[in-house]
């Protein structure tokens, strides 16, 4: 009987929990697997501030209209009645949370699910530090003020110790002191603080990474008797399984790459095709986070640092799937035909650069200011290269990983849970993920209509026959210049052509002879 119900679902059964980031992609996916897989939880709280003009109602309200929550729309229509919105501003003092908040979080939360962060690459240090470090160091806080908190799960970064090649489950010493950083750039100036970043990060590729390592330096610093487990994701890509195949919902990263590449944008990548590419599709990654709620809760885990077992491919194998994905599926009227050339040589990667962006995008420009339109390809792609730059650090690293506490938590699971909130990656079909990540980049994040592919197909097979035509072009051109001239290169030619036509005579006769 104990195995055929779900002890995770049971635990959280009359729970209350806060979810900070909620309207991240992220924190949308775990919410979403709470309301339909630990359906009796008391109440989910959200962390939400005000944006654009729009109140923090109007946010959450926006986001449950996602087609993420369609499923469990469908299943449980009153599923909003779980969701309490709660004002707050992670970069102000005490999250700007209202006394009245504050009172009902203090007496009714019992486990903290920290995904609020900035995660972008080349964010000012100083916003980076605000938000990721202090914002954490004001959760710890009001969470030591909790009376009933049995668990905080901070979900960090696999590569918030991406300066080191061998990365244990361990919170590694960090060159400053958090709180000492905190408070030299509360009174610095903004231009001061950029012009000594690059001294401050010191190894770590960028603000991102390095805001998350102090992150975690803090909060070993300051849980005291607090449960915490930090969890380590590592690239977050598309839904797997739940609640539907390829979800996705934002550009980043590997999403972004996709969505360029099949558009044919994107066709050249500086990395070393024989590293790996370590990619955790959300529902993994957020049933893992849940289960790690679980356990820290009733088992009072402690502090724990762990990276979540990753998908991990070479680069060349999934930028074949990528474009063969592509080329079944395509995006509506691409730039050119989907493909991919890597190489870890800067020198050759400049060179592509150059063929496959630069100038096509001089000329595409070119003929757009001759018909009367405004040029935009040649900004496009330097936009493009600013990205995958930020992008080459890891492309052109390997790591090696620990994941012994994945690894445990996955054996504690009952056959109930580890079919409810599986997180077990050898499950996972390599070739058919990705296609169904190319997928979803074309229904959710470009929202193009499935049923118009055979148009994209025609489209491509247009791409591809002006391809052809451009080829025998520049054949015939070089045939006029030199082959044309040259008496040697004539009779070359001509041999060549007699070599051919000998070959398949003789291919042709053994095979008429042989029916």
């Amino acid at each position: 009987m104990k195995d055929t119900v779900s002890l995770v679902g049971a635990y959280y059964s009359g729970k209350s929990v806060l979810v900070t980031g909620a309207t991240g992609f992220m924190g949308k996916v775990l919410i979403e697997k709470f309301l339909r897989s630990c359906h009796d939880v008391k109440t989910i709280y959200v962390c939400v501030r005000p944006k654009a003009g729009h109140s923090i109602q109007t946010r959450v309200e926006n986001m449950l209209k996602c087609k993420v929550f369609d499923r469990v729309r469908e299943e449980w229509p009153n599923f909003h009645e779980k969701i309490k919105p709660i004002s707050a501003e992670f970069t102000k003092p005490n999250l700007a949370i209202s006394s009245e908040d504050m009172e009902e979080l203090v007496s009714e939360v019992n486990v903290i699910f920290h995904c609020a962060a900035t995660v972008r690459f080349d964010e000012p240090l100083k916003d980076a530090l605000l938000l990721n470090v202090m914002g954490t160091q004001q959760l710890l806080e009001l969470a030591h003020q909790m009376k009933n908190l049995k668990a905080l799960i901070h979900v960090s970064t696999a590569f918030s110790n991406c300066n080191r090649e061998n990365i244990e489950e361990v919170i590694y010493p960090v060159p400053v002191e958090p709180k000492k950083l905190l408070e030299l750039v509360a009174w610095m100036d903004g231009s001061l603080i950029e012009a000594i970043t690059p001294n401050l990060i010191g190894d770590w590729p960028n603000t991102y990474t390095f805001s998350k390592a102090l992150t975690e330096h803090l909060i070993q610093q300051e849980k005291g008797d607090l449960n915490v487990a930090i969890v380590r994701p590592s690239i977050v890509g598309a839904s797997w399984q739940e609640p539907f195949p390829g979800w996705i919902d934002n550009f980043n990263s590997v999403s972004g790459s996709f969505v360029a590449t099949g558009k044919g944008i994107l066709q050249t990548v500086k990395c070393n095709p024989a590293f790996v590419a370590d990619i955790i599709p959300v529902d993994l990654a957020i049933n893992l986070t849940i289960a790690a709620g679980w356990y820290t809760a009733v088992h009072r885990w402690g502090l724990f640092v762990d990276r979540e077992i990753a998908l991990s491919v070479f680069y060349n194998f999934a930028a074949i799937h990528v474009k063969n994905s592509f080329e079944k599926n395509p995006l509506e009227k691409p730039f050119r035909i989907p493909n991919m050339t890597m190489t870890p040589s800067y020198l050759a990667h400049q060179y592509w650069t150059f063929v496959y962006h630069t100038t096509p995008a001089f000329l595409c420009d070119l003929y757009l200011q001759l018909i009367g339109k405004k040029p935009r390809m040649m900004k496009l792609f330097t936009r493009l290269e600013k990205v995958m730059k930020l992008l080459e650090y890891f492309t052109s690293h390997s790591w090696d990983w620990n994941s012994k506490n994945t690894n445990m938590l996955m054996k504690e699971l009952n056959p109930k849970d580890k079919n409810l909130f599986s997180f077990d990656v050898c499950q996972v079909t390599w070739s058919e993920y990705i296609k169904n990540y190319c997928l979803g980049t074309k229904k959710y994040l470009l929202n193009e209509d499935t049923a118009k592919i055979p148009a994209a197909q025609q489209y491509i097979r247009k791409l591809k026959t002006i391809r052809y035509a451009l080829k025998a072009t520049v054949f015939v051109i070089i045939w006029r210049i030199f082959i044309a001239r040259s008496k040697v290169a004539q009779k070359l030619w001509y041999f060549l052509l007699n070599l051919c036509y000998k070959f398949f005579s003789y291919a042709r006769a053994s095979s008429t002879l042989r029916n």
